[in-house]
């Protein structure tokens, strides 16, 4: 089969690789009809750090093709989706919610496991792991597109909303303008936020942000952004949402918080470490980390399919398998926020 493979920094390839095949019990093999490039896999592809011959991607959906003996939820045929980890849904970290600490558990891609930016993958752990869709998403490709974010941004978004307390009447600020950041937006919003003031520069992302319920802008960055949010709410927001990942972004989501407030960090850290002085002075809470998004699927893809939530306008450029590695260079200049993979043709 096919697959994008890694080979260094700006080195993304589409070649043979060893075809998905059931090895456990408890695999599915999932014939892949929508994946993703997510903002996570720029990072080994602008600095490298991964090994060469690494697959790529872990965001997808698509049709079950094969089913191990012991799996119990899936047939072949059906439609399921796939969160960016696969776990058992049983260890106690899954029970408790914290799926992406699963004691079985692991990450798509690699040198061993199959990526989804390929034609096919081996699921481990299906029943755990897959959330299964209605035979009708077949031929509605708008609302395939609405689900696929749900195996990451959008769930993403979500946790940096509840980590950061969201809830009904909320003052919200989000710093990020990239598929997770808008992702947050949208989740503050259906949390019940009141006021969502989006940081960002990119006058397409903000006019996105503004349809998912942005009701402010800020367009300049680091402390001249967190002065900013502090003079329009009277002190900072009681609820920060950092979804990007930098020092500069974490020192602005906490210079742009209110004493007391929460931030929701959900930007994979990169860059120099913490300051805990700010924090400290002023009783600012830091709660988030990789979001549990299994745990979080059911509710979401409910939400979906009953037409009060869609996060596909993030989705905003789309290639077959062959034009993957254009699909990266479009996200790293940013002319793209997020682009969906059609393995069998876009």
């Amino acid at each position: 089969m096919r697959a994008a493979v890694y080979h260094g920094p700006l080195d993304i390839r589409v070649e043979q690789v060893p075809d998905a095949t059931l090895r456990a019990p408890t695999d599915v093999l999932l014939r892949v009809t929508h994946a993703c490039i997510c903002g996570s896999d720029l990072w080994p592809f602008r600095h490298g750090g991964r090994p060469a011959g690494s697959r790529m991607g872990h965001e997808l959906l698509g049709r079950v093709e094969a089913v191990g003996a012991e799996v119990r939820g899936f047939a072949v045929g059906d439609w399921a989706i796939a969160p960016f980890t696969y776990s058992d849904g049983t260890c106690d970290f899954c029970t408790e919610g914290l799926t992406t600490a699963c004691r079985h558990g692991g990450f798509w891609g690699g040198l061993e496991q199959d990526g989804g930016q390929g034609e096919a993958v081996r699921v481990p752990l299906a029943d755990g792991t897959l959330v299964k869709l209605p035979p009708a998403v077949e031929h509605d490709e708008a609302l395939l597109r609405a689900l696929l974010p749900l195996t990451d941004v959008m769930g993403t978004g979500h946790h940096a909303a509840l980590m950061a307390g969201v809830g009904p009447g909320s003052t919200v600020a989000v710093v990020g303008d990239g598929a997770v950041g808008l992702c947050g937006v949208l989740a503050a919003r259906r949390l019940g936020a009141a006021r969502i003031i989006m940081l960002g520069r990119n006058p397409e992302r903000l006019a996105i942000a503004r349809r998912f319920g942005a009701t402010d802008e800020v367009t300049v960055r680091g402390a001249e952004a967190a002065a900013a949010v502090k003079e329009m709410t009277n002190g900072g927001a009681r609820h920060v949402l950092e979804c990007v990942g930098t020092a500069e972004s974490m020192q602005t989501a906490i210079g742009a918080a209110r004493p007391g407030s929460t931030v929701g960090y959900v930007g994979v850290p990169h860059g120099d470490g913490l300051n805990l002085l700010p924090l400290f002075g002023a009783n600012i809470a830091l709660r988030g980390g990789v979001a549990p998004v299994r745990a979080y699927m059911p509710e979401l893809v409910a939400d979906v399919l009953a037409g009060k939530l869609d996060p596909g306008p993030v989705l905003d450029m789309a290639v077959d398998l062959d034009g993957v590695p254009e699909g990266y260079r479009a996200m790293d200049e940013r002319r793209a926020i997020k682009v969906v993979v059609r393995p069998s043709g876009a």
